[in-house]
Formats: C-alpha cells, sequence, structure tokens
C-alpha cells in the first residue's frame, strides 16, 4: 500500500501518501489533494514543498469547481445572479475554486496509486454539490491524475476543472531552459488577469513557442489555447534542460482545451520567482463563469473528467 509520511494531523497539509515505481517518488496530501513533490532518480520534477509547510502559490493544487480567476466574484447563472467571496483581494476576484484547502478522504491507496474525495457543498456564492475524486498513479509512462467532478445536486451547475503543478528540471531556475508549446491563441489579459475578448494567435510574438526555444528572461502568466494535439487527442507541453537534453513532458487529454503558463515574477517570495514553469490544464478558460469559455453546464447526476499527467525523457 502507499506509504503514510508524518501521519501527524498537525501538518498543514494533513496526511501525507508517499507513492513509488522503480526511480519514481511522488507525495500526495490530504489537504487539497495536491502534488506535494515528484522526483525521479532523486531529482524534483515538480518545484513542490515541504512536508511541514502548507502549498504556496497554487503549488500542486487542484482548481475545482473552477481554476483561474473569476472577476469581482460575480457570475450570472441560470438566471440567478451569484457573489462569491474574494480571495484575491488585490485584484478582487475570486481565484482557484473551493477544494484547495478542504481535508479530502482516501478511497483506496496502493504503492504506486492513491485515490482521494471530497465534497463541495453548496455555500454562498456556489449554491451548488459536487463530488470530487482524485486519481494519481505511477507507472512506466510517468505520473497520471484522473480528475473527476459529479453533480450530486438536482439542477445542472457551472463547473470547471484545473490543476497548478511547477515544471522544474535541475536547480538553475527556467530562463535556460527550451520550451515547446503546442497553442496557436493566447488571451490578452487586464492588469487583473481578465481576458478583454477573444483569443488572438501567437504567430509572430514573443508568445509563440511551437517551434522550441529558450524561454530567457520572458515573463508569461498567460492563458494558451488553440491546441495542436496528436493522433491521440493529447497536447504535450515540453521543458528541456540544455546542458543534457533531458525533458519534461506535461501532457492534457481533449477535456482541457486551455493552459496557463506562470513564471512566477509576481510571487512574494524572491527565492520563488522563475524557479520553476506552472503549466496548467484547465477545462476553461479565465472567467468562464462570466465568459461562458469553456465552461461546463454539468446535468444532476453526470461527471466531468479530466486527465493529464507528467513524464521525462
Amino acid at each position: 500500500m502507499a506509504g503514510e509520511r508524518g501521519t501527524e494531523f498537525h501538518l498543514p497539509t494533513g496526511r501525507q501518501f508517499q507513492l513509488r515505481c522503480g526511480a519514481q517518488e511522488a507525495v500526495i496530501t490530504e489537504v487539497g489533494a495536491t502534488l506535494r513533490e515528484y522526483m525521479i532518480d532523486g531529482q524534483p520534477v515538480v518545484d513542490g514543498f515541504p512536508h511541514d509547510q502548507r502549498s504556496s502559490d497554487g503549488r500542486g493544487q487542484l482548481l475545482i469547481p473552477w481554476p483561474n480567476r473569476i472577476e469581482d466574484g460575480r457570475y450570472e447563472f441560470d438566471g440567478s445572479e451569484y457573489q462569491l467571496p474574494l480571495n484575491e483581494l488585490d485584484h478582487r476576484t475570486a481565484i482557484h475554486g473551493l477544494t484547495r484547502w478542504l481535508s479530502w478522504t482516501l478511497v483506496t491507496a496502493r504503492e504506486d496509486s492513491v485515490v482521494l474525495e471530497t465534497t463541495v457543498a453548496e455555500q454562498p456564492g456556489y449554491e451548488f454539490s459536487v463530488k470530487a475524486t482524485a486519481e494519481y498513479r505511477l507507472g512506466p509512462g510517468g505520473l497520471t491524475a484522473t480528475v473527476r467532478a459529479k453533480n450530486l445536486g438536482r439542477s445542472t451547475l457551472p463547473i470547471g476543472l484545473g490543476a497548478h503543478p511547477y515544471l522544474r528540471l535541475g536547480t538553475g531556475g527556467v530562463d535556460d531552459l527550451e520550451l515547446c508549446l503546442p497553442a496557436t491563441l493566447r488571451f490578452d489579459v487586464d492588469h487583473r488577469g481578465i481576458p478583454r475578448g477573444g483569443p488572438v494567435p501567437v504567430e509572430n510574438t514573443i508568445f509563440d513557442f511551437r517551434q522550441p526555444r529558450t524561454l530567457g528572461g520572458l515573463a508569461l502568466d498567460t492563458t494558451f489555447t488553440g491546441l495542436l494535439r496528436g493522433t491521440d487527442g493529447v497536447a504535450r507541453v515540453q521543458l528541456t534542460a540544455p546542458e543534457d537534453r533531458r525533458t519534461v513532458h506535461l501532457w492534457v487529454d481533449r477535456s482541457q482545451d486551455y493552459l496557463q503558463l506562470f513564471t512566477g515574477d509576481t510571487l512574494k517570495e524572491p527565492s520563488a520567482r522563475r524557479r520553476g514553469l506552472a503549466v496548467e490544464p484547465m477545462t476553461c478558460a479565465p472567467n468562464a463563469f462570466g465568459s461562458g469559455r469553456g465552461l461546463v453546464i454539468l446535468a444532476p447526476r453526470d461527471t466531468l473528467t479530466a486527465q493529464w499527467g507528467i513524464v521525462v525523457s
């Protein structure tokens, strides 16, 4: 069974579920079903956080029932208006959903996998009930995360799914890494990170990474879409270390048409800036509760499923 490292319940992220498969190790936390650590041959593949600290800057967290931001926390759905609590006060937005700080219940645990679940109860601003399930599995193909959200209520509800891993290779930060991003479009956003208008082409701009090139000092906090996919329906983002050509791939299935890339230039902790590249799979665009872009309207008893993973070659 999956090991439980440090089951003291006073830890900020609760129980720690350690997964192993060959040279791979991952740690998933009880709080938020968060990917705290992923290592291969003892080298970190994600920029995580220590076991005695809580996640900061979204590191490894799942973003349910919406990723990214909702402008002013306000939206209208099915003829009713809703006001969410604001948790990004400087931008007056509601950011990254409601499950990041919930305790998730263990369903099954094995040496190479763990399944956790939680329930988002009806509450002010989101008056719907959702059961969320997260499965993390290690295998020959790397780390795979499968996230499901089921509508437990009697009426339809608005929902989006997302995740917030920071990818890294080595200890030198992101500037020298080569990025290959199969995206043809991006969003222009205002100072609060809210898109103004539809997506625009990346062609002939600094945001075109369809061919691999070094990130350099480019600051990203940018949503991309128009993803180019393989015959298997998967879109793959690649980061390559120039010294040894080792590459970390983050892949997303067809349910996720949006990727937020964030270099961390605005993080409060200077040492965390540009240390890793957040590549955030999302089923919908920022402010989807307002714009409707990519928003899923989930019928009673129906389930939304999203799958993504990380591979190193």
